[in-house]
C-alpha cells in the first residue's frame, strides 16, 4: 500500500472542500481499501465521510423511497419499509457479500465499487480500466465470468453489484451534492458503459458526493424479487442475476421492470422483455417468450457463451417466481 493522507470530515462542507481538492471519499472502505492493498488504486488523500448525516431511510412525499448514501447494506436490507415496498432490494442485498461486509459497506460505496475482473486487479496485466490504452487481457484470456452485453474491444468487465441491478430495474435516481450544488442522475446514466473510455465508470464530477439513492413510487400492488445464479451458494459474485418488479391488476400485467446482472458491463435493463410483458396475462408461455428477448445483442466470448442461455433461464425463472402462472 502506498502512503496517503487521511482527513476525517466533520461536516458536509469540509468533505466537499476536500473532494474538490482531489480527495477520495471513503466510508466503509470495503472495496477501496482492498484495491489500495493490491496497489490497483493509489489515492493521495482519503476523506473519511462516515460521520456525515446521510444515514436515513425515508418514504418520499410521492410514496417512493430514499436511502441515504451512508446507510449500510445490512441496515437497508433489514429496514421495514424496504422489505415491504421493495423486497427486490432487500433480497439483492442479502445475497451480496458476507454478513460482516454488509455491516460495514454503505449503499453509496456499493454502487461505486469497481469490477472484480481478475485482470483489472492484477497490476501486471493489460487493463484499459486501470491503465488506459494498455489493452484488455480478458479479450483473449480466460473470460468465463466476463460480460456478454455492453462490451467493446476496450473492456468486457462486468459490474459486480447486486443491489445496483435492483436499482436499475426500479429506475432509481442517484442524488449528488458538489461544488455546483445538488443534482439527480437517473441510475441508467450514472454507471457508464465502457465505450472507448472504460476508466470512466461513473457520471460523477470532481468533488461530488453521493447523498442518497431514491426509488420512485410505483403502482401498487407491486410484486418484486431478485434471483442470483453463482458457482457456489454464498459469498460469490453472480454469473447471472435478475431483478423483476411487476404491477398486475385485473389479472393483467400493467407495468414491468426487469434488469439483469453478471452479464453486462453495467447492470443491464431489459426493455424488450418489459415490452413483451405489459398488457399480457401471466402464463408459462409468456414467461418463456419474454425471457427469450433477454439476451438480445449479446456478444459472448470464448469461455462465457453459456451465459447467453443461462441469462434467459434466469430471467424466465424469476418471472415465474414473481408473476406466478394461471
Amino acid at each position: 500500500m502506498h502512503p496517503f493522507a487521511y482527513t476525517r470530515a466533520s461536516g458536509t462542507r469540509e468533505a466537499l472542500d476536500a473532494g474538490r481538492r482531489g480527495g477520495r471519499y471513503i466510508a466503509g472502505g470495503t472495496t477501496l481499501v482492498d484495491l489500495m492493498r493490491e496497489t490497483v488504486e493509489r489515492p493521495g488523500n482519503l476523506v473519511d465521510i462516515s460521520g456525515l448525516p446521510l444515514r436515513e431511510v425515508s418514504v418520499t412525499e410521492r410514496g417512493g423511497l430514499r436511502v441515504g448514501a451512508l446507510v449500510t447494506m445490512a441496515q437497508t436490507a433489514a429496514h421495514p419499509k424496504v422489505r415491504t415496498l421493495y423486497p427486490v432490494i432487500s433480497q439483492a442485498l442479502e445475497l451480496s457479500a458476507s454478513a460482516q461486509l454488509r455491516n460495514m459497506a454503505t449503499i453509496g460505496g456499493n454502487i461505486m465499487q469497481r469490477t472484480r475482473c481478475t485482470y483489472f486487479r492484477d497490476v501486471t496485466a493489460d487493463c484499459n480500466k486501470r491503465d488506459p490504452g494498455s489493452g484488455c487481457a480478458a479479450l483473449h484470456g480466460f473470460n468465463r465470468t466476463h460480460a456478454v452485453l455492453g462490451t467493446t474491444d476496450s473492456c468486457v468487465a462486468t459490474h459486480p453489484s447486486d443491489v445496483a441491478v435492483a436499482f436499475a430495474a426500479l429506475e432509481a435516481t442517484v442524488h449528488l451534492l458538489g461544488p455546483d450544488g445538488k443534482r439527480g442522475v437517473p441510475f441508467a446514466d450514472f454507471l457508464l458503459r465502457p465505450g472507448n473510455t472504460p476508466h470512466r465508470e461513473h457520471a460523477i464530477r470532481q468533488g461530488e458526493l453521493i447523498t442518497a439513492v431514491e426509488i420512485p413510487a410505483l403502482p401498487r400492488p407491486l410484486r418484486s424479487g431478485y434471483l442470483k445464479v453463482r458457482d457456489r451458494q454464498s459469498y460469490e459474485f453472480a454469473l447471472t442475476s435478475a431483478a423483476v418488479a411487476l404491477h398486475m391488476r385485473g389479472g393483467v400485467i400493467r407495468e414491468a421492470r426487469v434488469a439483469a446482472g453478471g452479464v453486462g458491463t453495467v447492470p443491464w435493463k431489459l426493455p424488450a422483455v418489459e415490452r413483451h410483458l405489459v398488457g399480457e396475462r401471466p402464463s408459462d408461455a409468456l414467461w418463456t417468450a419474454a425471457a427469450e428477448k433477454a439476451a438480445e445483442g449479446a456478444r459472448p466470448l470464448e469461455n462465457n457463451r453459456f451465459k447467453v442461455e443461462l441469462l434467459k433461464r434466469t430471467v424466465e425463472r424469476q418471472l415465474r417466481v414473481v408473476g406466478g402462472t394461471k
